[in-house]
């Protein structure tokens, strides 16, 4: 809805303007108990320690300065968390320099460039996922990020910013935590909250998985695609 509300202000007609979310395959993300063990022996992270998992291009409007910081305000009360980041980009050396300063770099994982074939996994290794979108110094923003989806279907608790698209299918305390974006404390305590109580990053995560299967599947977003079409052929002269 937030690009809808610029393509009105450039002068869209609201009545011939609609919001198609596009889907998410939710066979290929979704809970998988080996591929957790599996990823998550992979990265070395034991069973028992709390990994946080992001997923994006190394830039300003991802917002992962955000989570570093978050972490860092974590290392004190929770030194097994971990967190990895898939993605690279122009901000790779400032964020690793981050958390070398913060003094968590052997906590924060750098992946690089991960291919899409195994971010299923990663998404299933993951106790909470964090999207933490901002709009950056030129007012950029992500529409909606294909991760936010990719998380709801795998069943992983998500915590994001309300920024572009994500607001639009992430409901707080439904399908998963938003917080303001630019807001470590908030983030930290957010993610904090959800370490201290699994049953509550369980019932997230199982909400988050009903609504993407229902609601974003590719069928429903073929539905909502051919009822466009249906409504354009059947009033093919409308100005």
């Amino acid at each position: 809805d937030a690009l809808r509300q610029r393509a009105i202000a450039l002068g869209a007609s609201p009545d011939r303007t609609t919001v198609i979310p596009y889907g998410v395959d939710s066979n290929r993300f979704a809970p998988d108990p080996a591929a957790r063990l599996e990823r998550r022996r992979a990265l070395g992270v034991p069973d028992e320690a709390p990994l946080v998992v992001a997923v994006g291009r190394l830039a300003r409007k991802k917002g992962f300065e955000h989570l570093i910081e978050a972490a860092a305000r974590l290392r004190k009360d929770y030194p097994t968390l971990r967190v990895a980041i898939a993605g690279a980009g122009d901000l790779d050396a400032a964020l690793r320099a981050q958390a070398s300063t913060a003094g968590i770099a052997d906590r924060v994982h750098f992946l690089g460039v991960v291919s899409h074939e195994s971010i299923p996994a990663l998404l299933a290794a993951a106790d909470i996922a964090v999207v933490p979108s901002v709009h950056d110094e030129a007012g950029n923003v992500d529409g909606l990020p294909n991760t936010a989806l990719e998380i709801m279907a795998s069943g992983t608790p998500l915590v994001a910013t309300p920024v572009g698209g994500i607001g639009a299918v992430a409901t707080d305390g439904e399908t998963a935590r938003l917080v303001p974006e630019r807001d470590g404390a908030a983030l930290a305590g957010v993610i904090a909250e959800l370490i201290d109580h699994p049953e509550q990053r369980r019932a997230l995560g199982e909400r988050s998985r009903q609504v993407a299967m229902t609601e974003y599947s590719w069928s429903r977003t073929t539905e909502r695609f051919t009822r466009i079409y249906e409504c354009v052929l059947d009033h093919p002269h409308a100005s």
